[in-house]
Formats: structure tokens, C-alpha cells, sequence
């Protein structure tokens, strides 16, 4: 299953890379092929100061080795040989009528002394950050989520909803770091879904992600905006980056795990601000966001 998962995110993060590089009509991304001293490495594909995406990352590792302290600790076992793979993306646009997105699809494995499997399981999902809210991106996005899950169960996309909106939650602010999506984690076989079941259902999801963001980031990568607009946008990103640096379990297993930190930071925007109490002003646009973010909109 490992090999095959590998394999599969690999050649989606070809697919994603073309597409997206096709959106942004100049910014082609970089490469990095890096190795981590314990175990296994990884492929960075970064891009930066495109016409249309400001910064963005599509990044896919494995790597494999002792599990480290923390994570014992985390996983509750004693020594233990581990696998992980995944692939990991962050895209912010420059206009900030065009919402950041993320997505991240993984699979893990835990080892006895002998070599043999004690514990796999799947993992991902992807959710869409806008800084101005536009109604029918929302319904387009989650819409795409929910077929994705429905070729695979019809409970899955309620339940996955919920849990994305209960996983970005950015308790110290109380509210939503963006609009959803889905979020799954520790999938693992049962009498009703077999490994190859998870595996089936995590990459329809993946092959939904250029379907789902790329016809939002035509149709809005070219509105027009101004000064003031560009300023929220940063304010905003502020929010994003405390999720990622004070909640988001995936950074924290990329820090503990002695990952690439350049690639476990790709995530965060390139320009960001942290202004003082600030509130937007009464009734605009600005404040219809926050309420939004106050409470999760079944958008379906």
C-alpha cells in the first residue's frame, strides 16, 4: 500500500503543478529534491511572484525511520519503526478576491520489532480560505467535496465537513480559519472499508482538487482591488498563519519529526500583518466575513 500511495501522490502532484501553472500563465514552480538524515526525503515544488499566485507550494515527501519521542508519546506506544508519505499544498493569490486553499492527502504505517505492520492508517483533506466572501465559490467547492466522497458513501461528506470545521478552528480567536471543506484522519480498515476502500476514497478526493479551486481562481484572479482590500487580505493571512504555527498537527509532526523546514513552512504567505484590535467596519464586506467565520454554513 505504501509504494502504491507513493506512487499515486507523486504523479498527482505532477497533475496539480501543470494545472495550476496553467492558471498562473507565467510563475513555472522550482524544484527541490531533498533527504532527510534519518530516513527517506522528499520533492519541494515551490512557486513565487506569479501573475496570479503570489506564493504556493506543492510539496510530496516519505520518510520513514524510528518514531521519534514526541511522537511515542503522542501515539501512546513505546519504540516503534514508522512510514509516512504524503503530499502537502498551500496556494495564496494575489488578489485578494481570490481565496488561499489547502490540501493534504497522507498515509502512515507503524512497525513491531519483527518489520510487520502494526498500525496504517489515511489521513487529508482540503478547505478554502477567502478573504472576501462570494457565495457560489463556497457552494462550488464543497459541492465538488461532496461528490468526491458520495462515489465512495453518502455519510462521509456530513461527517468530514464537521470535522474540518471543528479542525481549523482557531480557538484563541474563536472562529474559522476559512469556509471548510472536508478533514479525515486515522482512517483505518474495518469490516466496511477495507485499506484498498481508503484508498480508493482518499485519492478521488485528490483527483477532485483542480476541479474544485481552478475555475474559483479563473473567475476571480483578475477582479479588480483596491489598496485597502490588498490590507485585509494580510491581516487575514495573519490569521492563517497562527492556525498553522499554533494548532495545525501536521506542522507540529513535521517539527518533531526532524522535517525540512522549508518545506514544512511553505504554508505560510510571503506578506502578512498583525494590525493591533482590529475590526472591520460595521456592515461591509469585511464584517460579513467574520460572521461567517463565527459559525460553520452547511453551504450545500
Amino acid at each position: 500500500m505504501k509504494n502504491k500511495f507513493y506512487q499515486y501522490i507523486q504523479n498527482l502532484q505532477d497533475q496539480i503543478v501543470a494545472g495550476l501553472e496553467a492558471v498562473d500563465g507565467q510563475a513555472k514552480f522550482q524544484e527541490d529534491i531533498w533527504e532527510r538524515p534519518e530516513g527517506g526525503g522528499g520533492r519541494t515544488r515551490v512557486i513565487e511572484n506569479g501573475n496570479v499566485i503570489e506564493k504556493g507550494g506543492v510539496n510530496i515527501s516519505a520518510v520513514h525511520g524510528k518514531l521519534p519521542e514526541a511522537m511515542q508519546k503522542m501515539f501512546n506506544v513505546g519504540e516503534a519503526d514508522f512510514f509516512a508519505c504524503g503530499l502537502s499544498l498551500v496556494i495564496h493569490p494575489k488578489n485578494p478576491m481570490a481565496p488561499t486553499v489547502h490540501a493534504n492527502w497522507r498515509y502512515f504505517e507503524m512497525y513491531d520489532d519483527k518489520g510487520e505492520i502494526i498500525n496504517q492508517w489515511f489521513g487529508g483533506g482540503q478547505d478554502l480560505t477567502p478573504y472576501y466572501l462570494f457565495e457560489e465559490d463556497a457552494i462550488h467547492f464543497h459541492k465538488t467535496c461532496k461528490t468526491a466522497c458520495d462515489k465512495n458513501n453518502p455519510e462521509f461528506y456530513p461527517k468530514y465537513k464537521k470535522q474540518c470545521d471543528a479542525y481549523f478552528w482557531n480557538a484563541h480567536r474563536n472562529e474559522a480559519r476559512g469556509i471548510g471543506g472536508l478533514f479525515f484522519d486515522y482512517c483505518k480498515a474495518t469490516d466496511a472499508m477495507s485499506m484498498e476502500n481508503w484508498f480508493n476514497f482518499v485519492s478521488e478526493v485528490g483527483n477532485s482538487f483542480l476541479e474544485a479551486y481552478v475555475p474559483i481562481l479563473e473567475k476571480r484572479k483578475h477582479l479588480p482591488f483596491t489598496e485597502a482590500q490588498k490590507t485585509w487580505q494580510e491581516i487575514r493571512r495573519g490569521r492563517y498563519v497562527e492556525f498553522n504555527l499554533v494548532h495545525d498537527k501536521g506542522t507540529l509532526f513535521g517539527l518533531r519529526t526532524n522535517g525540512r523546514i522549508e518545506s514544512i513552512l511553505m504554508s505560510l504567505p510571503p506578506k502578512v500583518q498583525w494590525v493591533y484590535d482590529h475590526h472591520p467596519e460595521a456592515g461591509s464586506e469585511e464584517e460579513k466575513l467574520i460572521k461567517i467565520l463565527e459559525n460553520p454554513v452547511d453551504w450545500i
